[in-house]
């Protein structure tokens, strides 16, 4: 969904990286922090930039929470404590969808108990992703969705070219599901929706979903 209102309080690392590639999809980003030198840079790419502190209750309700279509704190490691008082403030003030950052499985949790809608952890979700990239040599990339489903991109194995996707049966096989085929068609790369009688071809890269390690059980079938 694009052109949606994104309030996003802390402007560090996660929360700067964030900011901007959501205004780049369209989005238009608020974007708080208690630093000066933070919201100036994040100015560069938001709709509007904001110093104050989240944490006292009479700022915060400045922001009107309530209106935004999504709102994200990502107040650093550093202060736990007040990523969850915004957390909660945010869900008294009506905010329709929270997403937290979180540091560990207690902070997540209580994240969730005070109103948080999701809980993300930047640093595990790489590592899960990379972690799953190198599992397998054809691996390209992964992409967890939560709830142990995940996006991923892999090299055809081998054995599979030339054949159809109807003759694989991999949702069956493996219980993933084929949901694009990247291929290079005349020196350019091209992106088809497959169909049961697409044939794939050496170098095919094939956008899966699935859960768990299923598509890595893909990637190294011989």
């Amino acid at each position: 969904m694009s052109g949606q209102q994104v309030l996003i309080i802390g402007m560090g690392q996660f929360g700067m990286a964030l900011g901007r590639a959501l205004s780049e999809h369209g989005d238009d980003v608020i974007a708080v922090d208690i630093s000066e030198d933070r919201t100036q840079m994040a100015g560069t790419f938001a709709v509007e930039a904001v110093t104050l502190d989240a944490t006292e209750e009479a700022d915060l309700a400045l922001l009107r929470p309530g209106d935004r279509d999504l709102c994200v704190c990502s107040i650093g490691d550093d202060s736990r404590e007040a990523s969850i008082l915004v957390t909660a403030m945010l869900r008294q003030f009506g905010a329709k969808r929270i997403v937290a950052r979180s540091t560990d499985d207690l902070h997540e949790r209580i994240l969730l108990l005070v109103g948080a809608h999701e809980v993300i952890n930047p640093e595990r979700l790489l590592g899960e992703r990379l972690a799953a990239r190198y599992a397998s040599a054809r691996i390209v990339d992964i992409l967890p969705l939560g709830d142990d489903m995940s996006i991923t991109e892999l090299l055809v194995p081998t054995s599979m070219v030339g054949r159809t996707l109807a003759e694989l049966g991999l949702p069956k096989r493996f219980k993933v599901v084929v949901a694009a085929v990247r291929r290079e068609v005349d020196g350019q790369g091209s992106v088809m929706m497959p169909e049961g009688n697409t044939r794939l071809e050496a170098d095919d890269v094939l956008v899966t979903i699935g859960r768990g390690n299923a598509a890595v059980a893909l990637a190294e079938e011989r």
